[in-house]
């Protein structure tokens, strides 16, 4: 595996009108293939810009170890070029050409370098992306939509990059032109960040980057494995919150229950107060102090009881003076 990476460090981006996409992001893209997922509209694109340098963060760095190579989803390509002018080999082939014609000029030598195969080399990597019988000198404008991305990272591929951004790369590709591709990256080992809504293609990647809410979390396997991983969180998550509701019932109930129980206990003292043994005036007074004020009312005395007892209840001073005189 390669020793290349990306380091993104405290990253944060906002567009011009001060919408934000990133807040302090943080993470290292190792070496191997690694495929970046999250819902739409989360940033993935956005990033790959930034780690390109097509867009500077508010805040924050990005690092490349390595020679970078990136493929966005839409390439902005002039119908008017030719193969070799979007491969970027216009210039060294034109220099082999002078060169062979007898034109020994230094500008020829350095501008070809050391890619002096590079003719072989860009036929060799067209093959292989389902691009062969395709001539350099060919126009864009005779290509299908399919065969100028299979360009675009053929072009990306012949500068040897340590490091692959590609975003989308098998958008409108028929399904031959997407198996050459994943046999190409199949055998990439560099450090490879794609982006894509393909599955077959996920599922031939070593780490899912998962971007979600600003945050970036890697899980370990393809895209198969990542989902059974989120799926069995999800299902732990459930579990977790059904078990709190259920907890919440439990004590709520109980609450419930121990208030019916302090009722009824109320209940029972205030019938069983006359057989508590004790003193009648003392149970008396609580009784009385336990009634409402209406019964306290519809309870009082009637007026006149009071004299008709004491009457009642007055010695018979007559009869005690008749049985002293005798």
């Amino acid at each position: 595996m390669s020793d290349a990476f990306v380091v993104v460090s405290a990253l944060s981006f906002s567009w011009p009108d001060d919408t934000p996409v990133f807040d302090d992001l943080s993470f290292t893209v190792p070496g191997g293939r690694t495929g970046l997922v999250a819902p739409n509209g989360a940033g993935k694109s956005t990033l790959l810009k930034l780690i390109a340098g097509e867009l500077r963060p508010t805040s924050g760095s990005v690092s490349a170890q390595g020679v970078l190579g990136y493929l966005p989803q839409s390439l902005p390509l002039t119908a008017d070029l030719t193969v070799a002018e979007v491969l970027g080999i216009a210039p060294q082939l034109a220099a082999l050409t002078a060169i062979e014609s007898g034109d020994a000029s230094e500008e020829h030598f350095t501008t070809i370098g050391t890619d002096w195969d590079i003719e072989e080399r860009t036929r060799a990597q067209l093959d292989r992306l389902g691009l062969d019988g395709i001539s350099l000198d060919r126009s864009l404008r005779t290509l299908s939509g399919g065969q100028i991305i299979s360009l675009g990272l053929a072009a990306q591929l012949l500068k040897r990059p340590d490091i692959l951004l590609l975003d989308e790369p098998t958008n409108n590709l028929d399904l031959d032109a997407r198996r050459k591709l994943y046999g190409v990256l199949e055998d990439w080992s560099g450090c490879l960040l794609l982006v894509s809504h393909d599955r077959e293609l996920l599922d031939r990647m070593d780490r899912i980057a998962e971007l979600d809410r600003g945050d970036l979390r890697y899980h370990g396997g393809n895209f198969t494995q990542y989902e059974a991983a989120v799926k069995a969180e999800q299902e732990v998550a459930e579990r977790n919150v059904r078990s709190a509701e259920q907890e919440v019932k439990r004590e709520k109930r109980e609450m419930q229950q121990a208030r019916e129980r302090a009722a009824r206990r109320a209940g029972n003292a205030a019938r069983n107060l006359g057989n508590a043994g004790l003193p009648k005036i003392f149970a008396g007074t609580m009784k009385r102090n336990a009634r409402s004020p209406r019964a306290r009312r519809t309870r009082r005395t009637p007026p006149g009881s009071a004299k008709r007892r004491t009457a009642s209840t007055r010695p018979n001073v007559h009869s005690a003076t008749t049985r002293r005189s005798r």
